[in-house]
Parts: C-alpha cells; structure tokens; sequence
C-alpha cells in the first residue's frame, strides 16, 4: 500500500485529494489510524499531494503576541461551549464583508461549508469531538481569495494543509483560525455510538457535544436522557483512549501556533467561579492581522496568567499521552463496535462512582457540575 505520508501518520487533512489532478487518493479510516492510499494506476507522479502534506511539511508556527482570556455578549455566550469568541470573531468578519469557512453537522457528516450572512452562522457553534471532513474546502477558498477575504476556523493540522495548498505567498486574503486541540477520533466511533441507541446519525437535525444544562437526548418527540453527567463517548474523548494514531505525536501541540488566532478554554481562569460558570474563552494572537480582527469583534478580554493557562491545557505543551487504557477501549471497540462498553471496561471504577452520583442526584442530594459532557441532539422533522 503506498500512501501520501508514512504509513499510519496521516491526520485525514484531505489537503492531498482536494489537489489530486487524477483523483488516485483516498483516505481509509482503519478507526485508529488513518492513511492516505495511492491508486498507482491513476497516479501520474505529480507530487501535488506530498507538497500539500501537513505531516510532511508542516506550516511555520509563531510565537503569540499576546495572551487573553474573554468571552462575547451575554446572548451568544450563552448559546456557545465557552465564551463565544469563535462565533463572534466570524461575525464580525462577515460584518466587514468577508467569508466564514468553518465545520458544521449535516446530514450524518461533519463538514465544512463557507457563510457570508449571519443568518446561518449558527451552525459553527459548539465543541466537536470527531474528525471533521474537509474535502472541497481548500479548493474553494483558493478560488475565493482571489476577490474576496476568508475567515477559516479548524484544527491546527487543517490549517497547516491550507497555507501549503494555498502557498503562504498568496494568503493575504486569508485569516487563520486554530483550535486547541486534544485530538480526534474516527467518525465511525460515534456513528456506532448511535447505533447502539438505535439511532442513525443520518437522522439528527443538530448535535451538540457539551451543555451548560441538564439537557438530554431529543429524538423526534421522545426524550432520551443518558443516565450520567458524562456519557460513554464523552468519557473516552476526554480521558483520550479513542483518537487516531496521529493525534498522539501532534506536531502543533505547543504555544507556537500555525494560526493568526487560537481558541480554547480557559481553564486555569483565575477569574471568579460566576465567569467560569458563563464560560472563558482562551484567545492567543500571532499575528497583527488577527489582532486587527479581535479590535472590531463584539469582545470582552481580560489578562490571563500565561503559566496556568499552560498547566491547564496541556496541548499547549505536549500531545495527548496514549495510556494502557487506549489497548483496552480498542480491542474491546474493535471486537464488536460498541463503544459502551469499551468504556466500561476503561473504566469500571467511573461508572459505579456515576451510578451513585445518579441516585443522589435524583434525591436531591447530589448536585451535576455546572458543565454536562454529554451529547445532546435533536432530530429532523
């Protein structure tokens, strides 16, 4: 099998099949490692797809000039996983005519689109725990910034792909944004997870991954409520046991950043337990070109203190750490695809501890921390 990169380190940028001229690339999803195949009887040698390869290039990262931590207006941070800078950086963008690229869920899929109204900017908000999928999207900003600006929001690694697709010669009309990233799983893992509910990820309306209420899961008018405050799947993504091979020798988990701009939580806040509970945004900014952006969007920052903005998110330092725990969640996934109980082999001590909290909780005993890491969705009409 000959592939674009070293065989099991691909990131499923797509960068390498939006630029194939013969369409000879595919991506196969192996569920822990993913790898971009070569059809040798298409390929013409071009090497298009090797230049554009973030694992193999990897874009310039900069030191930011400045840390903050902040959030948007009282409506918008309410309806985001934290304070909201995400959706009001690319409003403001749109507001000053330029276009928004950003990861959305439709259709069973997470993809990106482009928006130019605020009307459909809605569909970029909240945390998503999955591997996205880019494909289009850098052929189509390419052609956009020959006339007009674009806002681009994703993962470091998807970045990095753009500027070697687009050539950091020509991104003058070009505004980066990255994620702080833990790293992502197969998208197959939470199409299983469904299944398990009897529910087809082609039938949800809109998905969320993390809620600052006790929501549960909707589907048409009946309301499914997992019993926990934590359900299965995000209990493996946050204890890092189910991402690609990649994601645990990441070449962007530093505070040098590909980006204009990085987002995440701001975890190590030293800001009062009200803020924290309303949400914290991090925001780094490397460039001037995306402090121009942050001086005209709808945002309230404050200082952060850059030591325990680090010590709490530790992708600012180093990869997520692949423990024994991932042996056992993929031997277990990969034997009957149910993610459950995977878990619950990962971590038999959680769910009891879980089952406990839940009784208390209905007794009025217990109290569910002020953020739910559970999925909620709801689904088409």
């Amino acid at each position: 099998m000959r592939s674009v990169c070293e065989q099991n380190k691909c990131a499923g940028c797509m960068a390498c099949i939006d630029i194939c001229p013969k369409s000879a690339i595919k991506i196969v999803d192996s569920i822990e490692f993913y790898n971009a195949v070569i059809d040798a009887e298409k390929c013409i040698n071009c090497k298009a797809c090797e230049n554009v390869c973030q694992e193999l290039h990897p874009a310039k990262k900069r030191e930011p000039i400045f840390w903050k931590q902040g959030w948007t207006n009282k409506l918008d941070r309410s309806k985001s996983s934290s304070g909201g800078l995400g959706y009001a950086l690319a409003s403001a963008f749109i507001k000053e005519g330029g276009i928004v690229a950003a990861c959305v869920f439709a259709n069973g899929e997470f993809k990106f689109q482009t928006f130019d109204n605020l009307i459909e900017l809605d569909a970029i908000r909240g945390s998503k725990y999955v591997k996205s999928n880019p494909i289009g999207i850098y052929k189509k900003i390419r052609e956009i910034i020959k006339e007009r600006k674009v806002l681009f929001l994703g993962l470091p690694c998807q970045v990095s792909a753009l500027l070697n697709y687009i050539g950091e010669h020509n991104a003058d009309n070009l505004l980066t944004i990255d994620l702080i990233c833990h790293g992502t799983p197969s998208p197959n893992i939470l199409t299983d997870y469904y299944a398990e509910h009897r529910i087809d990820i082609r039938d949800i309306k809109n998905i969320s991954f993390r809620k600052n209420s006790n929501l549960g899961l909707i589907q048409n008018k009946s309301r499914f409520t997992y019993p926990f405050n934590m359900d299965a799947y995000s209990l493996a993504f946050l204890n890092s046991v189910c991402y690609t091979e990649n994601c645990y020798n990441c070449a962007y988990a530093s505070w040098n950043r590909v980006s204009d701009i990085t987002l995440g939580d701001s975890w190590g806040s030293e800001l009062n337990d009200e803020e924290k509970k309303r949400g914290i945004s991090l925001v780094l900014c490397q460039t001037l070109k995306g402090k121009n952006l942050i001086d005209i969007a709808d945002l309230s920052l404050a200082n952060v203190d850059r030591i325990k903005a680090v010590e709490a998110n530790h992708q600012l330092q180093h990869s997520s750490v692949k423990t024994k725990k991932y042996d056992v969640f993929m031997q277990s996934y990969l034997k009957n695809n149910n993610v459950s109980e995977a878990v619950r082999k990962c971590f038999p001590k959680h769910y009891i501890k879980q089952i406990i909290k839940t009784i208390l909780y209905k007794l009025g005993i217990y109290k569910w921390g002020e953020v739910m890491y559970r999925i909620t969705f709801e689904t088409k009409s």
